[in-house]
Formats: structure tokens, sequence, C-alpha cells
């Protein structure tokens, strides 16, 4: 089961990747905000439901490869990225998020490391 939800997660990150290359250049800059906002919830949520880092880390890395895929122009001259602001803050801003939504610290629950004693 944990392996059909990793699989999905990476499937939502190819997804989300598609939808924000998109959205963030059409409707700028709500589409930009949009489209980093559903980024970070995946890669947030994705640690969440599974209660690891992996699962952060598997829609980041499938993001980050589809995002590139998607910025590279063809030889008939299309592309989805222009050379401007907000591709660059959707590139480097989803990266940024991705690390940090990757490399958060999980608590347990029963951790209770900040509990005050004898009181």
């Amino acid at each position: 089961m944990r392996v059909l939800a990793f699989v999905g997660l990476g499937v939502l990150g190819v997804v989300v990747a598609c939808a924000g290359a998109l959205v963030q250049d059409g409707w700028f800059p709500g589409g930009l905000l949009l489209a980093l906002a559903a980024a970070v919830a995946l890669f947030h949520g994705g640690a969440v439901a599974t209660r690891s880092r992996l699962g952060a880390a598997v829609p980041v890395i499938l993001w980050f490869v589809t995002v590139m895929y998607l910025s590279v122009s063809r030889p008939e001259g299309d592309f989805l990225f222009a050379a401007g602001a907000g591709p660059y803050v959707y590139l480097l801003g989803g990266m940024v998020a991705g690390v940090i939504c990757a490399t958060l610290p999980r608590r347990s629950p029963g951790d209770a490391s900040g509990a005050r004693l004898g009181r």
C-alpha cells in the first residue's frame, strides 16, 4: 500500500508541474502564486500523509524533472517557459519549497522533548 502512495505522489508531482507550467504565466501574478501553492501543498502533504521525508522527495524529484523537460525549447520553437521573472520564480520557488518540505524534521507523536518535567 505504501508503494502505491509513492506512485500516486509521483504522478501528482508530474500533474502539478504541468498545470503549474501552464498557469504560472497565463494568469500572472495570481497564477504564479496558485502554481507555487499547489506545489507546496503537494510536497508538504506527501510528507505528512506518508509520515516520511520520502513522501515529499518523490513528488519533488518528479516535479523537478517534469519542469526541466518542459523548459527545454523544441526545434520547432515551441516552449512553455518564457524568459521572464515569473518562470524563474516558479522554478526556484518550487525547488526551495521542495527542499524545505523534504528536509523538515519529523516529530513522532510520543516525542515529549519539549515538555517540562516536575510540574
